[in-house]
């Protein structure tokens, strides 16, 4: 009787899927097996959970990287009338506030393991839009289910960013109270100096301790981005400014954020054409079918190492 084989079947990953052995994207730390792709278990992931808004990008930077930024979050519908505003922090890390005056606030850093952002957003925003006037912080403790998305509320328009130096925006309206001081003082520690440069999208400059850095969230698939910029690292096009370096990058919520070192005292005005001549060469790459040189390849495989996810 011939021996059983050994060798074990793989199950082929379609790209863009997520293994059974690899991490949980929702960041967790666990196996994707024994998190959001556990059977019966889990929620359904959705790894990319802001696809389709026109701001897709930026609201990936404000949720991850961005500390202290505010815009206005323009509704459609029936809540087209409404104020809201999108916080990168709000204090306490409070999901969303509703203020004195009616208006609405909805934070983005904040925790929400219920396997689709976008959704959970949703419906902390609904359950703000409810609320009476002067009700505080409101959020969801459980998992809304099925239910409008970010997607369905928001009008298909991109958000007016400001970014700001620290959190005084938070008390603005507001009479100061130690409360309020002890969690602005506790927040303005973590706020680095942060910049959005005008001429591209969710391009970030930031300053960190005695470092700078660019911080980009693109909107190109995985795959064709890691390509393209591999074209550009072998043609020496890939620096941005004289001696700055691309260094790796950050995935969060299905979408690449490239970080470049840059030379210190740099500052975010010489990034602004630099940005768009690279932007110009990049869309070139990406419209490059060819294939890739050995070089080429050897560079994609050292940025594709070079990856931290995040979200």
């Amino acid at each position: 009787m011939a021996k059983k084989s050994r060798t074990k079947t793989r199950t082929e990953t379609a790209p863009g899927e997520v293994g059974p052995r690899q991490p949980c994207p929702c960041g967790s730390g666990k196996r994707y097996k024994a998190c959001h792709g556990a059977p019966g278990g889990g929620q359904v992931f959705v790894k990319r959970p802001f696809e389709g808004l026109a701001s897709e990008c930026d609201i990936v930077a404000l949720r991850e990287l961005v500390p202290a930024a505010t815009a206005p979050l323009p509704l459609q519908g029936e809540y087209a009338d409404r104020a809201v505003r999108l916080n990168t922090l709000l204090p306490g890390a409070a999901p969303a506030m509703v203020r004195d005056s009616g208006e609405v606030w909805l934070g983005l850093q904040v925790q929400h393991g219920f396997g689709d952002v976008s959704r959970d957003l949703a419906a902390v925003l609904l359950e703000a839009l409810a609320a009476e006037p002067g009700a505080g912080a409101v959020g969801i403790t459980d998992d809304p289910g099925a239910g409008p998305r970010l997607q369905d509320l928001l009008a298909d328009e991109p958000l007016a960013i400001t970014v700001h130096d620290g959190f005084d925006y938070w008390v603005s309206d507001m009479e100061e109270s130690d409360e309020l001081k002890a969690a602005l003082e506790q927040a303005e520690g973590a706020a680095a100096p942060t910049a959005r440069l005008t001429e591209v999208e969710a391009a970030y400059w930031t300053r960190m301790g005695a470092k700078e850095h660019l911080r980009w969230v693109m909107p190109a698939p995985e795959d064709q981005l890691l390509t393209a910029l591999a074209r550009l690292h072998v043609a020496g096009k890939d620096v941005i400014v004289p001696e700055a370096r691309l260094v790796g990058m950050f995935r969060a919520h299905g979408l690449l954020a490239p970080v470049w070192d840059l030379p210190v005292g740099t500052g975010p005005e010489p990034l602004e054409e630099a940005a768009s001549t690279f932007k110009a060469a990049l869309d070139e790459a990406l419209a490059d079918e060819s294939e890739l040189t050995p070089e080429e390849r050897s560079a994609r495989s050292g940025l594709a190492n070079r990856q931290v996810t995040i979200r």
